[in-house]
This record gives C-alpha cells, sequence and structure tokens, in this order.
C-alpha cells in the first residue's frame, strides 16, 4: 500500500471514530481541549479533598500517641491530663509545657498533624501579641484571638465549600422542577407560574435575612433555607427556556403517541435533553453562594462567630489593617476559588456547545 492510500485510510477511519464516540465522550474531549478550566477542575477537586480531611492536616491533637506503654487516638478521643502525667481531669491540652515534657523523654512519642492547630485552638502560652505576623510556630501568622490563621483558612474553605455545594443542589432541583412544568405545559400554567416568580423575585432577600437575623440565632441552617428559597429562580428560566425548545420535537411528540405519562416522558426524554445550561449554571452558581455567605460573614449575618468563615476573617482584616497577614491570604484564598470556578464554568460552556468539534 502506497502513501497515499494509507493517507486516506486514516483519514477515513478518523470521522469513524469521532462518531463511535457518544455526546457525552465528545463533550469530556473538548472540556479537557480546554487547559485552563481543565487545570481548575483538577485543582479545585484537590483543595476540595484538602479540606475535607482538614482534621488529618491541621489540628491541635496529634494522630497518635504513646505514653507509659499506652497507645492512644487523640484524634478520635482525647485522654485527660490525668492519663498523661498531668493533674486535671479535663481534656489534654497538648500546647501545655507539662505535655510537652512529658513526651520529651524516653519512650514517649506522639505523630502530629501537618500543622499542629486547629481552627479553635488558641495557646494560653503565647508570649507575642495577637494578632501575630508568621512565625516558625504559626505559618500565616494568628488572628485577632490567637487563632492559626492557617487553619482557620483550611476550615472556613470547607464551610464556604460545602454550604455552596448543598446551596447549589437545592437551587437546582427546584430550578429543574419549576422550569420543567413552566416549559412543558405551557400555556396558561406557563404564565401563572411566570407572573408568580416575577412576584417572588421582587421581594428584598436581604431585609429578610437581616429580619431573621435579628430574630433567629445565627446557623448555616437558617443561611440556607434562607438563600434557597431565591436561589431557584434564575436557573428555572434556563431550564424553562430548553423545555419550550424539546418539547415540539419528533421524539417528544413520538413518546406522547405512545401513550407514555407526562412524567415519563419529562425525566426520560426531555430533561436529559435540556441538562446542558443545568450544567454550566453550577460552577457560577458555586461561585455565588461563596460570595454570598462571605457577604453576609463579613456583615455580621452569617455564621456564628466561632465558625471559621471567609467572611469573618475578611472582617477581622478590615479591623486590623496593619495585620497584612489576614486579610492577603484570606482575599487571594477567595479570588483563586472565584478563577477556579469561573475557568471550569467557561470550560463546560465550550464543551456542551455541539457547534464546536
Amino acid at each position: 500500500m502506497n502513501s497515499s492510500n494509507i493517507a486516506q485510510t486514516s483519514r477515513s477511519a478518523t470521522p469513524a471514530a469521532e462518531v463511535a464516540r457518544s455526546p457525552e465522550q465528545r463533550a469530556w474531549a473538548r472540556f479537557k481541549s480546554n487547559r485552563l478550566g481543565y487545570g481548575s477542575l483538577w485543582l479545585f477537586a484537590f483543595l476540595l479533598v484538602l479540606c475535607s480531611l482538614a482534621e488529618l492536616v491541621s489540628n491541635d491533637r496529634p494522630l497518635l500517641a504513646h505514653y507509659n506503654g499506652t497507645l492512644f487516638t487523640p484524634i478520635l478521643h482525647n485522654p485527660s491530663e490525668v492519663a498523661l502525667g498531668g493533674d486535671f481531669h479535663t481534656p489534654a491540652r497538648w500546647t501545655d509545657p507539662l505535655i510537652a515534657e512529658q513526651f520529651a523523654k524516653p519512650g514517649n512519642w506522639a505523630v502530629f498533624t501537618f500543622n499542629r492547630h486547629s481552627a479553635q485552638s488558641t495557646n494560653p502560652f503565647l508570649d507575642a501579641p495577637v494578632p501575630g505576623p508568621p512565625d516558625s510556630e504559626h505559618w500565616l501568622g494568628t488572628d485577632s484571638l490567637g487563632r492559626d490563621m492557617l487553619a482557620r483558612l483550611l476550615y472556613g474553605f470547607r464551610v464556604s465549600i460545602c454550604f455552596a455545594i448543598v446551596l447549589t443542589l437545592i437551587g437546582t432541583m427546584l430550578g429543574i422542577a419549576a422550569g420543567a412544568i413552566q416549559g412543558y405545559f405551557g400555556g396558561r400554567l406557563d404564565l401563572s407560574m411566570q407572573r408568580l416568580i416575577e412576584v417572588w423575585g421582587a421581594v428584598p432577600e436581604l431585609y429578610l435575612l437581616i429580619i431573621f437575623a435579628s430574630i433567629f440565632e445565627p446557623s448555616l441552617l437558617l443561611l440556607l433555607v434562607l438563600l434557597s428559597l431565591w436561589g431557584w429562580i434564575g436557573l428555572s428560566d434556563y431550564v424553562r427556556a430548553e423545555f419550550l425548545r424539546n418539547r415540539n420535537l419528533e421524539y417528544v411528540k413520538a413518546a406522547r403517541a405512545l401513550g407514555l405519562s407526562h412524567a415519563t416522558i419529562i425525566a426520560r426524554h426531555v430533561l436529559p435533553n435540556s441538562l446542558a445550561p443545568v450544567i454550566t449554571f453550577l460552577p457560577f452558581r458555586m461561585s455565588g453562594a461563596i460570595l454570598a455567605l462571605t457577604s453576609l460573614d463579613f456583615l455580621g449575618l452569617g455564621v456564628p462567630a466561632s465558625t471559621p468563615s471567609l467572611g469573618e476573617l475578611l472582617r477581622q482584616g478590615k479591623d486590623n489593617l496593619d495585620a497584612w497577614w489576614i486579610i492577603g491570604p484570606t482575599f487571594l484564598l477567595l479570588v483563586a476559588t472565584m478563577l477556579m470556578l469561573t475557568f471550569i464554568g467557561d470550560a463546560l460552556r465550550d464543551a456542551f456547545d455541539t457547534r464546536k468539534s
């Protein structure tokens, strides 16, 4: 076989391989071709795993401890000071010089985490004023209460990401349900729901948050419920438009002719072909949820003060402008998170654009 035949064979094999791939495989290939979005996805996944294992990365209690022939797992069950040679029956404080002296003796040892501080731990034996700049003990310094900044950032990032994921899931389910009903049935039902959504969207959300924050004790659950009441409106418009476009296509008419129920047609036929805007909407919805939680925490309307959060750290940075180690790393982490989610969203938008090969 000569070279021209080989080239012709390779050219004819390439389209066949392309046709053999499913739409999901082609979308994944387009997503991987976007290096910025693909790299952001892996970096975001790494940070998500890291903050999910925060107790194993940053903790003031050791993973394992061996004292006088007895093996302890303080990260699961912290022994009392009496069990470690102390005088009190309270849980051991591992920054206590007495405890450190006991484990400096031969035969006793403890395996600590990468960062020997938790989000709430303070060191009463610390001589330096707070907030303190970075040093060998606190790599990113301490906040205004003497808590380790690296631990606060790690645990605060986990709170923000978990809150954003849950809020996005709730908003996505509600938005899909509302948009599917409007778009599939149309007519008066669609017009009536549109007017109700417009009225509901005009309700001043921030005012209600202020009112509820003054009545109830601040908590993540309260914020989740209040923000979920409005978080679905934007997505429902996209789903409605997709259902309005797809409900009159041939495969939907064929499903109706076969006598399938409306619920079956929506779940098995129309919805799978209307998920492209939903998937591309998710990263932007997550970034909006993180910014909403951060803003409310900054204003003092978010989570309790004891809960680590990025907004609370930004507020501390505003109150302590000379302590650059508080607002600087927090701002950089927040900006990096927003950029990663934006790049992932752009890559998903390009991946589900069927006009691109």
